[in-house]
């Protein structure tokens, strides 16, 4: 089966691969479907990178229960606390493996969120 990429964006990249039964979503962003950073801490930027990341798994026929592996970019490690408490509920049951680390961002932003997810074809 060829590499499967799904949606658009205005930078050089694809929300998500398929390649085989794996899924790979782009970083994904607070942005709201209007293109702005939502407003807001990191709550509202978390919840928002999230369901911008199901949106994107979506494109390419997988849920977040299919989600295996997220890597998480926090812009402050004094976040950790809240993002976790948003992040638990969109992985209620058996979350995936997951990365969490403090970096600077590309832009002016609390969070960004990739994940890899596993469903057969």
């Amino acid at each position: 089966m060829p590499k499967q990429c799904f949606g658009t964006s205005h930078v050089p990249l694809s929300p998500a691969v398929r390649a085989g039964d794996m899924v790979y979503v782009s970083g994904q962003v607070p942005v709201g479907s209007d293109g702005v950073v939502v407003n807001g801490g990191i709550a509202e930027q978390t919840e928002q990178v999230l369901v911008n990341v199901r949106a994107a798994l979506a494109l390419a026929g997988c849920t977040m229960e299919d989600v295996v592996k997220t890597t998480v970019w926090l812009e402050n490690a004094s976040d950790f606390g809240a993002f976790n408490a948003i992040y638990a509920r969109h992985f209620p049951k058996d979350p995936p493996a997951r990365t969490t680390v403090e970096s600077r961002l590309m832009i002016d932003i609390k969070i960004e969120v990739e994940a890899v997810a596993y469903r057969p074809v």
